[in-house]
């Protein structure tokens, strides 16, 4: 029988990797709580002080790590994604070093963002006087434990990571790879609204909460996923990240014409054809040490072909 699971924002980290010890221990099919503090570790309070008050801040805090029975290198671990619910405010700040509009600034500024609620439920922010925005609430990071040495919270890879794909939502599934035994999922950097390539250098920053279901795939099943490998809302997606765009795009695109390939039994040729007609290539963000690309296939046409997700 599945149980539900809480990892409080007391135990956070700035690098994934296979040497931290777990924050709590799940079995495959329970449902688990991650809370949440802000790519800011919750430093910046108040738009007088865009550098926050916290001398130990931890740059993009993660949740975890979760280890999850029975997971092994070589398995992937599902994450469904059920709920992510914002706390009451959210951040912005300007940079002088990253993001593409950097050299406009010559200090940081910080704006804070009340979050409002509609009477459908539906939250959104008052931008000025003009203008109010609807959210849509978002995972920036992700990820499961590196095979080899830890990879810091503000870098995507291989395992998922800081990714910043405005796709990790509620109602998503994302599928991880197992590097080591547990898995060691982890989580955080919320973001209550981001538009792709998070040119700025962030979106709407915010903590929160992340419920999830965790199960591990095996088998073939397992084997087929281009892990970092996401459905949401009717289309399945690979995420990969490179240092240039062209180099993840060219990753994410091989990857999900393989696996297009694997599900549906075309050759390279119809594939392709595939690929070139109902594809979509977007880009995640521009502003991590890595960049990141996914690669949208619509999940019907797989199906037309048999495929079912694990």
């Amino acid at each position: 029988m599945s149980q539900t699971i809480r990892i409080t924002k007391d135990y956070v980290s700035g690098v994934l990797t296979k040497e931290a010890e777990p924050a709590a221990v799940c079995r495959s099919g329970d449902t688990v709580v991650f809370e949440t503090r802000d790519c800011y570790d919750d430093a910046v309070i108040s738009e007088d002080r865009p550098l926050g008050d916290k001398k130990d801040a931890i740059e993009n805090p993660a949740t975890g790590p979760l280890y999850v029975e029975g997971a092994e290198p070589g398995d992937v671990l599902k994450a469904e994604i059920l709920d992510i619910e914002l706390r009451e405010w959210g951040v912005m700040r300007s940079s002088t070093l990253c993001g593409v509009f950097h050299e406009d600034f010559a200090e940081r500024s910080a704006r804070i963002f009340r979050i409002l609620n509609r009477e459908d439920g539906l939250q959104y922010v008052r931008f000025d006087e003009t203008l109010t925005i609807d959210l849509d609430p978002m995972i920036g990071v992700i990820g499961t434990a590196p095979a080899e040495e830890g990879i810091t919270t503000d870098t995507p890879d291989s395992h998922g990571g800081n990714m910043d794909c405005r796709r990790i939502v509620k109602g998503s599934v994302l599928y991880l790879p197992v590097n080591v035994k547990g898995g060691l999922l982890s989580m955080g950097d919320l973001h209550a609204l981001m538009g792709d390539g998070e040119v700025f250098i962030c979106g709407l920053e915010i903590g929160g909460r992340v419920t999830v279901r965790v199960s591990v795939v095996k088998g073939r099943q397992a084997e087929v996923l281009p892990t970092p490998f996401l459905s949401c809302r009717g289309r399945v997606m690979t995420i990969q990240s490179a240092a240039t765009l062209d180099e993840a795009g060219d990753m994410a695109a091989r990857a999900m014409k393989d696996f297009v390939k694997a599900v549906t039994g075309k050759d390279n040729l119809e594939a392709g054809m595939l690929m070139s007609l109902l594809s979509d290539m977007a880009v995640c963000q521009v502003v991590d040490p890595l960049r990141t690309v996914r690669m949208e296939f619509p999940l019907d046409v797989l199906e037309t072909y048999g495929y079912r997700l694990p």
